[in-house]
């Protein structure tokens, strides 16, 4: 007797899966939240909404399901009640290129959520975001070229980022 075992479809020891993608939590204002990012960042938009008739948990016009694309990388969420809250343990990346960027995305996930310390802060929603400037990576990864120790002495003083204290930094430990 031959016995058929059900398998996970594996490639060299690891799992097949259509796609992996993050997946957001809120108390509430799902839709609020979604709307917000995707005005914020080019290649975004809405992909899918789905709220509640009331005939489940969650009140009428609650999100069950939102599906939606930051910068062309999807991701999905809805609204889990009460129990639910962000920590900094997650976070989203934006990596800026000059200076005004970071001013601008800094001002506008800023407004009216929480400023924290080395480029972090907290939007409206509760989610954490770093505003980062791209040059961070080099001079974090370079020190032949400069100091990136000085640089993240530097970095460490600061809120909201300024790209040219931590270019001077980084450049005056070399």
């Amino acid at each position: 007797m031959t016995q058929v075992r059900s398998q996970t479809s594996a490639v060299a020891g690891k799992i097949q899966v259509q796609s992996v993608r993050p997946c957001l939590t809120f108390k509430d204002r799902t839709e609020e939240a979604v709307n917000f990012y995707v005005s914020l960042f080019p290649n975004s938009k809405v992909l899918s909404l789905l709220r509640s008739d009331g005939n489940g948990p969650l009140p009428e016009g609650s999100v069950l399901h939102a599906s939606f694309q930051l910068d062309g990388q999807e991701y999905t969420a809805f609204d889990g009640g009460p129990s639910f809250s962000f920590t900094e343990a997650f976070s989203f990346v934006a990596t800026c290129e000059t200076q005004e960027e970071i001013d601008e995305t800094w001002s506008r996930l800023s407004a009216g959520g929480e400023e924290g310390p080395c480029g972090w802060l907290k939007d409206r929603f509760g989610v954490s975001w770093q505003v980062v400037p791209a040059a961070l990576g080099r001079m974090m990864g370079d020190p032949k070229s400069g100091n990136p120790a000085k640089m993240m002495e530097a970095l460490l003083k600061m809120g909201k980022l300024d790209l040219a204290t931590l270019e001077r930094a980084y450049r005056s430990g070399s």
